[in-house]
This record gives C-alpha cells, structure tokens and sequence, in this order.
C-alpha cells in the first residue's frame, strides 16, 4: 500500500497564495488527484494530474486560481493555490485515482484505502 503524506496547508487572507505538497512513498500510475471538503460539504475534485504523462484537469471553481505539478523523480504532487478566497477554506486531500478518469475529463472515485490525513487550508477574509 502506497502512504501519501499532505503537507503545505495553514491560514492566508483573501488574496493570498499557498502551495500544498503532496509527498507519495511510491510511484502509482494514476491521475493524482486534490480532493477537498469544505465544512458542511461533499468532498469535491479540485484538480488531477495524469502521472505518466502532464494531463490535467481542474474544477470550474479553481481555474485560472489554482496550479498542479508534479515532480517525478520525487513523487510528488503540488497545488499552488493563488487568490484565494474564504470559500477555499477546508480540508485538502491527494488521492489516486486509478482508474483514469482524468483522461475522459472527470475527476474519479478513489480506493478507501489510499487517502492521505489531508492538509488544512483555511482563508480569512
């Protein structure tokens, strides 16, 4: 079982950038995906990157704001996140999605077993 470590969370105003890590013992062929739930919401897709190639994918609500990357040889996945909004506020999570679905435009389901404890992110206004 591969661990994912999030890291890079904290409190910014509005206007603010933060850049979240996210740190995999192993290399997963997968569309690496930052998950995040806001208080009193459904765990949601904010964007994915396809690991063997440079894909990526974004929610309607962090494009043009938000960044993936990724460094292969290190494994690790990043999300720069800039203009940030009081609504970003939540927890922010990475997880493999391993059946692809990136690559068809859409953000996919994740095994229970591969999520990370999730980074904290909050905003003030």
């Amino acid at each position: 079982q591969v661990r994912l470590v999030e890291s890079g969370g904290g409190s910014v105003q509005t206007g603010g950038s933060l850049t979240l890590s996210c740190a995999a013992s192993a290399y997963i062929s997968s569309c690496m995906t930052w998950f995040r739930q806001l208080p009193g919401k459904e765990r949601e897709g904010v964007a994915a990157i396809y690991t063997d190639g440079d894909k990526t994918l974004y929610a309607d609500s962090v494009k043009g704001r938000f960044t993936i990357s990724q460094d292969k040889a290190k494994n690790t996945v990043y999300l720069q996140m800039n203009s940030l909004k009081p609504e970003d506020t939540g927890m922010y999570y990475c997880a493999p999605d391993r059946r692809l679905m990136c690559l068809l435009g859409a953000f996919g389901a994740i095994e229970n077993n591969d999520w990370g404890q999730g980074t904290q992110v909050t905003v003030s206004s």
